[in-house]
């Protein structure tokens, strides 16, 4: 283990020799890429100080017990002995847990889908519930979120909404909602009290910088029209609305939330080059989760991941057959426990995967 903390802090202090280089300055992807690295290698720097600090306490204690005829000494040699050999094994689980591989996609922003499944009106009214849970659950976390396009339910919520995220390690905590979420209740519409199931389809998309992706405006079918749904008075007036059409693949992105045709153009190649970037990430942890045989991300992104159950007052995450009876608290928002079980079984994966280098 001290080996591989040995090379850590090698590169760190060799990044942070370079990110102050003008030529590093200069090329802006290689300076973004290399302060990423350098912010992600801090904290196992800063551990491996408490590391060495504490086997340093040990060896000190061990020969102060081996070699001091100083009753007192030996006595206070005991207590940080004792110290340190009950603060070493909590600060190796750490340290192992900061050398598993972290995902490059972690630290991205996101673009949110959600999209009304079976259930038709229901299903729209409970996509606008996920929405508020998820906007509720971001601002918890003091993230940023801004609504890019929506098609409004006929009985309220949404037929879909796309919105993007904006924060600190924002695709790494959200990854785990993506994919298709049930609730079962009584319709509003519903006359005679029977319970229904709907669905929602969650999607979280890795928001992709312009060095991610390279897009040829030629293979690229841009249309304005007007916008539609909340905006004041320039909805249905101007053709202030984008679409983009990809046409090698035929992804579709369109903005119209803002009343600027440009600022809708530049959002919607923003999420058009982020869906474009999905299409590479979907195909690799595909292959990644059949290496892994993962619980908690199969690669398969219409698989049903989670059931809202009313009447029963509970919420289940089918992946790791989690059962939670905090309905309210959770459709309020209150995600980060679910989140929490799922980034520990997603780590306790990688742990043994990684445990023959470790």
């Amino acid at each position: 283990m001290l080996d591989k903390l040995n090379i850590i802090k090698q590169r760190y202090d060799e990044i942070g020799d370079l990110i102050i280089q003008p030529d590093v300055i200069a090329d802006q992807k290689r300076y973004v890429q290399l302060n990423k690295e350098y912010t992600s290698l801090k904290a196992l720097v800063e551990k491996r100080e408490v590391y060495l600090s504490l086997k340093n306490n040990l060896s000190e204690a061990e020969e102060l017990i081996s070699q001091s005829n100083d009753a007192e000494m030996v006595e206070m040699a005991r207590m940080q002995l004792d110290e340190a050999k009950a603060a070493l094994p909590a600060i190796e689980e750490e340290i192992k847990l900061l050398l598993i591989p972290k995902d490059p996609e972690d630290e991205k922003d996101v673009v949110m889908e959600i999209r009304a499944g079976t259930g038709g009106d229901e299903a729209s009214i409970f996509a606008g519930d996920l929405f508020r849970m998820y906007t509720k659950y971001c601002e918890s976390r003091g993230w940023r979120t801004n609504i890019i396009d929506l098609n409004e339910g006929t009985s309220g919520g949404y037929k879909e909404i796309h919105f993007e995220v904006t924060g600190q390690d924002v695709y790494g905590t959200l990854k785990f909602e993506a994919g298709v979420h049930r609730v079962q209740r009584v319709p509003q519409t519903e006359t005679q009290g029977r319970v229904h199931t709907s669905a929602a389809t969650v999607m979280v998309i890795p928001e992709a910088e312009d060095f991610d992706v390279e897009i040829d405006p030629k293979e690229v079918r841009i249309d304005f029209f007007c916008s539609s749904g909340p905006g004041g008075q320039s909805v249905n007036t101007t053709y202030s609305a984008v679409r983009l059409t990809h046409l090698p693949t035929g992804l579709v992105a369109q903005c119209q939330d803002q009343k600027s045709q440009h600022k809708n153009k530049e959002k919607a190649f923003k999420v058009l080059r982020s869906r474009l970037y999905d299409l590479e990430l979907a195909k690799r942890q595909e292959e990644d989760a059949a290496k892994r045989n993962s619980q908690v991300s199969s690669g398969d992104r219409s698989a049903k991941i989670r059931t809202y159950n009313y009447p029963q007052g509970r919420v289940t995450d089918h992946r790791i057959g989690l059962t939670l009876y905090d309905l309210q608290g959770i459709i309020n928002g209150d995600i980060q426990k679910i989140i929490d079980e799922l980034r520990m079984v997603e780590n306790t994966e990688k742990l043994k995967e990684a445990s023959e280098t470790l």
